[in-house]
């Protein structure tokens, strides 16, 4: 299972996911989170990062235009999308996308079930707020496609490990405060997350 570490602040906390096994790294390009990174700050630990980590821009409410620009400035190769959008917004799109479905009901996660998708329990602020979603809605769900994210820790992400999720998504999880990540919670969160137990 593929293990992404959102809300990358300093080249510290990245070196770490990295060394931990991470797959990926989120940086938050959304001014209203405590995580928020300026381009100069994303584009400057990406530039130290070594090859085949994914590098994850997370945007709230942007326009195609300002999703690309700072996709090609940062040196971003998956855009992750934390707002409602459509497939004609996605198809319009010249980088690599992953929409994200803020999940209120079971029903939502029929929503993109043709592409690959991050699902997060809906809350009214934007991710990194540690709410879980009730895993019983994926009891009939084809989950190879979704990354789960909301309310994992290095605790409680072993339950998952083995469902057949493409991936997981951890913030506030692994953390010592917001913002600022926890070595020890990165290495133990990846270790249960890929099965190393």
């Amino acid at each position: 299972m593929r293990v992404k570490i959102c809300g990358i602040r300093s080249l510290r906390d990245a070196m770490w996911a990295v060394e931990a096994g991470a797959d990926a790294l989120g940086f938050v390009f959304y001014e209203g989170s405590p995580r928020y990174v300026t381009k100069k700050e994303a584009a400057e630990i990406i530039e130290k990062l070594p090859p085949f980590i994914e590098r994850v821009g997370l945007f709230v409410n942007s326009s195609i235009s300002e999703i690309e620009r700072v996709c090609v400035e940062c040196n971003i190769s998956l855009a992750q999308l934390h707002f409602d959008i459509d497939e004609n917004f996605l198809e319009r799109l010249r980088v690599k996308a992953l929409p994200v479905v803020r999940a209120k009901t079971p029903e939502d996660l029929t929503k993109f079930a043709d592409r690959y998708r991050l699902v997060d329990a809906f809350v009214k602020e934007y991710g990194g707020t540690g709410k879980r979603i009730d895993i019983r809605w994926f009891e009939d769900v084809d989950r190879s496609k979704i990354v789960l994210a909301g309310g994992l820790t290095p605790q409680n992400v072993s339950q998952v490990a083995g469902m057949g999720f493409y991936g997981v998504d951890v913030s506030s999880g692994v953390e010592a405060s917001k913002g600022v990540k926890d070595k020890e919670k990165i290495f133990e969160f990846v270790r249960r997350a890929k099965g190393f137990e």
